[in-house]
């Protein structure tokens, strides 16, 4: 039999009803009870879409009013102490004070929980807290509650369950030296409990989502997965179990997979090339879910190609029941590309969004139910491959060549700087934006509906930066920026000044939370007509005597937060952004912009799972940020930006980068982050976060001053500069201006401590 699947759907609603429901909440605009009826429609309008379009395993609990990892925490119970101990803190209030960080009842921070990034994707997840007394309990009402939903509906569900293993994998731990994977024991139960409560409820099949199967397992790992086949194998009052891995190549964990007791497997043929070698020893009564559509970009299926492969596949192991899915959830790509208006046409008849991969699955299913006989739409879907194709030229400046090393080496470069800025003992600046608040987001609203023209529109953006430029005067931080109030976000705003790339109105995609984003489409050759930054840089400069930054986005997060050419390398791609980045930076100098800051956020998004894909990605990557960067004088002083990310994995590829300073997010993690700098003895100056911007919290001094005290065991005095974790474009001027100020505060406590 053939089938078809989804593995999730994009969450937020189709015009962010989620995203603005959430801040309203949070601003206690309205009632918890209208925020789970926003939530409640969300669901019911994305099973009707995808049982309209034919979907046979319609996916249910891969909502979430946060995240799903955060989801699977609540549902196991492994709640943190911090938050245990506030009997106040209760369902959403508690969920959320997890995500966010809230204040105690006597009025002491509760830090939220740490978010890094989910695999190789910019999704961010809440990283569980798991020690050795964490008190699990199962609270199975939510992937019920959802089952049931669907169910009144008419709408049979195959509810989404993060397994056990990856769970685990994703944790972490206080205590030193102990493993969340050693709890494992402790969650099969629930496990089983919940399967068996969801199988009371009438679901046939569950999927148990395991994409730690895709990683480098070490032996721990190995054990963990045998442990978790073994004990399901004795296991029969329980759905059968699709278990689905994504992100990466699975065939290299084949001897583990194949112990696995459960009924299905998928796979996603995106970054699994040859299935052959697992698929030959699976048990032909295995039902396979095959990963043909391109769950994580957005160009339109070759749907002859798959239809191939799909035939190839049966053809040669004859499995009972075939599926046809999504590489992985489609979270990670826009909703519906018929909400969109002002694409350039020829790019448009490229795409699909999730509603029209779901369509293409749906035409495979039909070509492969007729004996694998291409349906009428296969001519029309190979004249638009076809035209695609044809339409692009060839790629520009692909063999140009750059320097990729500064003139001087860091000390040479740290002494002219020196004298140059003359900047005190821990430097205090920021990561770049300041609060986009509703009246500068109306700004360019009103801009791109002619109610103001552009003198009036840069006059009024000029008035913000000269107001941001005078309070960081004002507060006593030494390196200055301009807020960044002209763009709407760090990656578009380049891209829309950039040649080669298409953009959307609603092409909405869930970063964290109600944090959403509009990624870039990359069609063609990427070129710099003209200079992006330079005026607002220049403009900012003359106001004050201390530095502002010039504030670039590196060329590997502009492509890691665009959808890519899927039609060339993405090395390659990245080496054109690069080379338009490298221009920025010199025509910067020419306007007397000294410090610049080329943030790379995704540099380590982009690390492949296993590693055996890595040197050659960090190679191209790091040349890519050396491209940009190598240029600039000595006396010009490069900073770099990172977020959550394990920075053990690619500490020497930072080093390569050679910036002379670089920001790292750091305070959720107490500065634990800052271990793989120590190991490695990080010769650059390096500013770990000390406030957590992603919580509405206003850290006190004293908080601050104890993670710069953390910092200054591991960095010495000399290389360390005091910033906030990111960007503060998220949150209030009334959680900033205090914020900062308390920064400040801490700033010079310590100064005065390492004067005397």
């Amino acid at each position: 039999m053939i089938y078809t699947s989804n593995l999730g759907i994009p969450r937020i609603g189709a015009n962010r009803e989620l995203k603005f429901a959430l801040e309203k909440y949070w601003k206690n605009q309205i009632t918890a009870q209208a925020l789970r009826e926003t939530g409640a429609v969300i669901q019911k309008n994305n099973w009707i879409l995808q049982k309209e379009l034919g979907v046979d395993f319609i996916p249910s609990n891969d909502f979430s009013y946060y995240d799903h990892v955060l989801d699977t925490s609540i549902l196991l119970g492994a709640i943190p102490n911090r938050f245990l101990n506030e009997p106040e803190l209760k369902d959403l209030d508690l969920y959320f004070a997890m995500a966010r960080g809230a204040r105690s009842k006597a009025g002491q921070v509760l830090p939220a929980m740490e978010m890094t990034k989910w695999f190789n994707t910019n999704y961010h997840f809440l990283v569980p807290e798991i020690n050795d007394n964490t008190r699990f309990k199962l609270d199975a009402s939510k992937p019920l509650n959802a089952y049931r939903a669907a169910r009144d509906l008419g709408i049979e569900t195959r509810p989404v369950l993060l397994g056990p293993v990856t769970y685990l994998l994703l944790g972490k731990s206080e205590k030193e030296g102990f493993s969340p994977l050693s709890r494992l024991g402790d969650l099969l139960p629930l496990y089983s409990q919940l399967f068996g409560e969801l199988a009371a409820a009438g679901a046939a099949w569950i999927q148990l989502d395991e994409p730690a199967l895709c990683t480098d397992l070490d032996s721990s790992g190995n054990a963990a997965y045998l442990e978790l086949f073994s004990y399901f194998s004795r296991i029969s009052n329980r759905p059968k179990i699709m278990l689905a891995s994504y992100f990466g190549d699975l065939t290299a964990n084949a001897e583990v997979i194949l112990r696995s007791p459960f009924e299905g497997l998928h796979i996603d043929l995106f970054n699994c090339l040859d299935p052959d070698p697992l698929l030959k020893r699976l048990d032909k009564k295995t039902t396979i879910s095959l990963g043909v559509v391109d769950g994580r970009n957005v160009w339109k299926n070759d749907l002859g190609k798959s239809l191939g492969v799909l035939k190839t596949i049966q053809d040669r192991h004859a499995f009972n029941d075939l599926i046809i899915a999504p590489s992985c959830s489609m979270l990670h790509v826009p909703q519906d590309l018929e909400l969109e208006n002002n694409l350039p046409a020829e790019v448009a008849v490229w795409l699909a969004f999730a509603r029209q991969k779901l369509g293409e699955i749906a035409e495979l299913k039909k070509a492969a139910s007729l004996d694998f006989t291409p349906t009428p739409a296969f001519a029309d879907n190979r004249k638009i491959i076809q035209k695609r194709a044809d339409s692009l030229h060839n790629n520009a400046g692909e063999d140009a060549s750059f320097s990729l090393k500064r003139n001087s080496p860091f000390a040479v470069r740290k002494a002219i700087q020196k004298r140059k800025y003359n900047l005190p003992l821990l430097p205090a600046t920021t990561i770049g934006s300041f609060p986009q608040t509703i009246e500068i987001r109306s700004l360019r609203s009103r801009l791109q509906k002619n109610e103001i023209d552009e003198a009036q529109y840069q006059a009024a953006i000029k008035a913000e930066i000269e107001k941001t430029i005078r309070f960081q005067e004002q507060i006593g931080l030494d390196v200055l920026v301009h807020g960044e109030f002209e763009r709407n976000d760090m990656v578009q705003y380049f891209a829309e000044k950039l040649e080669g790339f298409a953009f959307t109105e609603n092409g909405w995609v869930q970063s964290f939370g109600s944090r959403c984003v509009r990624p870039p489409i990359i069609y063609g050759n990427v070129n710099r007509p003209e200079p992006m930054t330079v005026d607002w840089a220049a403009y900012s400069q003359s106001l004050t005597q201390k530095p502002v930054k010039g504030m670039l986005t590196g060329p590997v997060t502009i492509l890691q937060w665009s959808f890519v050419r899927d039609d060339q390398p993405r090395s390659q791609t990245c080496r054109q952004i690069a080379a338009a980045i490298r221009a920025e930076v010199a025509d910067l100098e020419k306007a007397g912009i000294g410090i610049i800051q080329i943030d790379e956020p995704a540099l380590r998004e982009g690390l492949p799972l296993q590693k055996k894909g890595w040197e050659e990605y960090l190679k191209w990557a790091v040349e890519c940020f050396q491209i940009a960067s190598a240029g600039a004088r000595d006396a010009t002083q490069i900073h770099t930006h990172m977020c959550y990310a394990e920075f053990n994995d690619i500490i020497e590829a930072i080093g390569r980068m050679d910036a002379d300073v670089i920001s790292i997010e750091a305070s959720r993690s107490k500065m634990d982050l800052l271990e793989a700098f120590e190991k490695y003895h990080y010769p650059n100056d390096i500013g770990p976060g000390v406030y957590d911007i992603h919580s509405p919290n206003v850290p006190e001094a004293n908080e601050m001053v104890q993670l710069i005290h953390n910092a200054l065991k591991v960095i010495p005095a000399g290389q360390l500069w005091i910033n906030p974790d990111c960007g503060l474009k998220t949150r209030r001027w009334e959680e900033v201006i205090p914020s900062l100020e308390n920064m400040i505060e801490a700033v010079n406590i310590v100064r005065a401590e390492l004067n005397q």
